[in-house]
């Protein structure tokens, strides 16, 4: 049982930053973070393999935000530069325990842990 804390949301102007963090409980494979906006489905924002260190980003995000980890805090980081309004939605920070053989690791379906959520607010 991997459980995850996360912290760091807020509220932001158009092109501010905010550093997300995710306190991880255990071992992992894979962790991600995800984001939800209202009557919209969660999606993937950003992936990282534990393992080997690679990553993978939306399109939407991709040279904006930054997914990173401290190995040594067990911690997942997601830094947020040059933030939009249509950034805004509830983060949420996902990790599985178990090795996916999977094209992409943005996928909702692989996830088995999921964080709480924190909010991100955008204002133009």
């Amino acid at each position: 049982q991997v459980q995850l804390v996360e912290s760091g949301g807020g509220s932001v102007q158009t092109g501010g930053s905010l550093r997300l963090s995710c306190a991880a409980s255990g071992d992992t494979y894979y962790m991600a973070w995800f984001r939800q906006a209202p009557g919209k489905e969660r999606e993937g924002v950003a992936c990282i393999y534990i393992k080997s260190g690679s990553s993978a980003y939306a399109p939407s995000v991709k040279n904006r935000f930054t997914i990173s980890l401290d190995n040594a805090k067990n911690t997942l980081y997601l830094q947020m530069n040059s933030l939009k309004p249509e950034d805004t939605a509830m983060y949420y920070c996902a990790a599985v325990d178990q090795w996916r053989y999977v094209s992409t690791c943005l996928l909702f379906g692989m996830y088995k842990y999921w964080g709480q959520g924190t909010q991100v607010t955008v204002s133009s």
